[in-house]
């Protein structure tokens, strides 16, 4: 499962080394719950088929090799009659996670508690098996996107030692054409990765040599089969269906026990990379096997000659003093990054942030990398934080977002995007992976404004006293031209054109009770910029009077309305035929 790294680095023989009874220790003690040989789990032997049908290659990696170095004990260190072997333990400088490959497994494990709630993926379970795979990416050897520097690359699975898996990829993935290889940080087979893959990043692709896609991928992949990680069965389940092996799941288990209980940052490519793999010697060790120290003969003794001086002994000649030890070959040093060369971060002169609710904002937020003596950087991971009361975004709805420094040292953050709450809020720009003072940015949303607006109708508004409008009326908001929706409104009859307080007689709108009220709030155009207010009632009163619709921004328009007088009742003028009392006689009767 783990990539060849090429040359691996191997202690002498006089290498302090934890006995093979300390490594047994370990897997007892720091990894409650480990399933003995006798306990795997029933399902283990089912979980290597892939959905696509291609099962019988060894879960997501083909079980190709991984390492075996295991976590630091935290037991005494043991006493110098120990046996010489294997080293399990490098101190605490184990527990520090590449920054930006811990930020893919934590991002992998976020999308997982909403996409898949019910998988339970703790991210250090992800850690523990990047860790087993790739030395976490050789100790984080990644670009500013989270793409690996260098190929990292399984043995060929051609049968020999290993398992018999043909060419599925064309070598696409790990420029192999005859057989597969595992490939990646999380070393995944590309027949797997055909269908098991995932854009973690969101740049639209799906790269196995990408550690945030090949962290979801690997998330995903564990949390099939409706597996609950939480419940220790179906977590050695997952595990094995990785690679089926106990040894596996073992490391695996004490790995993430390890990481639970506490890690921390480094910067990008000053990790270490683990030593010991599990095909060492020979293809099926599952791990390096502990050494006797060598044995050497002890000097002879000094010859005792018969030299008949009354047995006086014979001077010996002094001993050559042994040759000088040779120093160990100090362990080269990762080579530094980027990210190593920041000093600062300074703005890059974005001006006052301001947007309208619901609208993107003109300015874009950027920063600029720089060493302590100015110069820029690049290839420098910055990310982009918003916090604030409201509920702006960057462009795709992200409050967080993550961007490289371009060739001039500067990264510019996503658009932002105002939403519907107005205040300030706060956009901080940090290095990723590095303790480097960020820089703060300040923005604000508006309510949404209208610089015009217009009744819809044109008829004139007359209602006889007593009665009630027969058209509603309907007014448009437009900002610069374009329909201003979801602007606030108010309504009120108001005294006259110089008095706009509320009149207290003539027209009127009806609240929920059916009472009169003469000033309305809380009102807002529609998408399209329109409002059509409720009905208008005419009391008593006759006259002109003037209705004034106000937007948020300021901009009015009055409407007048006219309440006329209602028609008195007309009486039918009296028929004269009937004016004396006696009915009018029949022309049509015969005299």
């Amino acid at each position: 499962m783990a990539a060849h790294f090429g040359r691996r680095l191997r202690k002498g023989a006089a290498s302090t080394a934890v006995a093979a009874a300390a490594v047994a220790a370990l897997s007892a003690s720091q990894a409650p719950g480990v399933a003995g040989e006798d306990n795997r789990p029933a399902t283990a032997g089912a979980t290597n088929s892939a959905p696509d049908g291609t099962g019988g290659t060894g879960g997501a990696t083909g079980n190709s090799p991984y390492y075996t170095d295991l976590p630091p004990l935290k037991s005494p260190e043991p006493g110098t009659s120990a046996p010489i072997g294997t080293p399990v333990s490098r101190g605490d400088a184990d527990a520090g996670i590449p920054a930006t490959v811990l930020d893919a497994y934590q991002k992998a494990a976020a999308e997982l508690r909403t996409s898949k709630p019910g998988c339970n993926m703790p991210w250090q379970l992800l850690a523990a098996i990047g860790n087993v795979e790739s030395g976490q990416a050789r100790g984080g050897q990644v670009d500013a996107d989270g793409t690996t520097l260098h190929r990292i690359l399984g043995p060929q699975l051609d049968g020999n030692g290993f398992a018999l898996i043909p060419d599925t990829d064309g070598g696409a993935y790990d420029g192999n054409s005859s057989y597969d290889q595992a490939v990646g940080p999380m070393q995944f087979i590309p027949s797997t990765w055909a269908w098991a893959g995932r854009d973690g990043n969101g740049d639209g692709k799906k790269d196995p040599n990408n550690i945030y896609d090949a962290a979801l991928a690997a998330g995903h992949y564990l949390c099939r089969n409706g597996w609950d990680l939480s419940r220790e069965a179906d977590l050695h389940s997952a595990i094995l269906s990785y690679n089926n092996s106990q040894d596996y799941l073992d490391l695996v288990l004490n790995w993430m026990e390890y990481y639970r209980k506490g890690t921390h940052t480094i910067p990008d490519g000053t990790g270490g990379v683990p030593e010991h793999r599990s095909d060492e010697g020979t293809h099926r060790v599952p791990s390096p096997r502990p050494t006797r120290p060598p044995t050497t003969k002890p000097a002879p003794k000094p010859h005792k000659p018969d030299s008949g001086d009354g047995g006086h002994e014979t001077p010996t000649p002094p001993t050559p003093d042994p040759k000088p030890p040779v120093p160990p070959t100090p362990t080269p040093t990762p080579p530094g990054t980027p990210t190593d060369l920041v000093d600062h971060l300074t703005g890059t002169g974005t001006g006052k942030l301001t947007a309208m609710a619901g609208d993107a904002f003109t300015e874009r937020i950027g920063v600029r990398a720089e060493t302590k003596v100015g110069k820029s950087v690049a290839k420098v991971r910055i990310r982009f934080t918003l916090t604030g009361d409201t509920d702006a975004t960057f462009a795709g709805g992200e409050t967080v977002a993550t961007v490289a420094t371009d060739a001039k040292g500067v990264a510019l953050a996503p658009p932002l995007q105002a939403g519907e709450k107005t205040g300030d809020f706060k956009v901080t720009a940090a290095v990723v992976g590095r303790q480097v003072k960020g820089v703060d940015y300040t923005a604000t949303v508006t309510e949404r404004v209208a610089d015009a607006l217009a009744r819809t109708g044109t008829d004139p508004l007359i209602c006889a006293a007593g009665g009630e409008f027969a058209e509603q009326v309907q007014v448009k908001a437009t900002y610069r031209g374009a329909a201003a929706g979801k602007v606030a409104v108010t309504a009120t009859l108001v005294k006259s054109l110089l008095d706009a307080t509320a009149n207290d007689k003539g027209p009127y709108f009806k609240d929920a009770a059916g009472k009169p009220v003469r000033s309305l709030t809380g009102l807002r155009t529609d998408a399209k910029g329109l409002l059509t207010l409720p009905k208008l009632y005419a009391d008593d009163t006759t006259g002109t009077f003037l209705l004034r619709v106000t937007t948020a921004g300021g901009t009015t328009l009055t409407v007048p309305l006219t309440v006329e007088a209602a028609a008195s009742p007309v009486t039918p003028a009296p028929d004269p035929s009937t004016s004396s009392g006696s009915p009018a006689p029949d022309p049509t009767a015969s005299s």
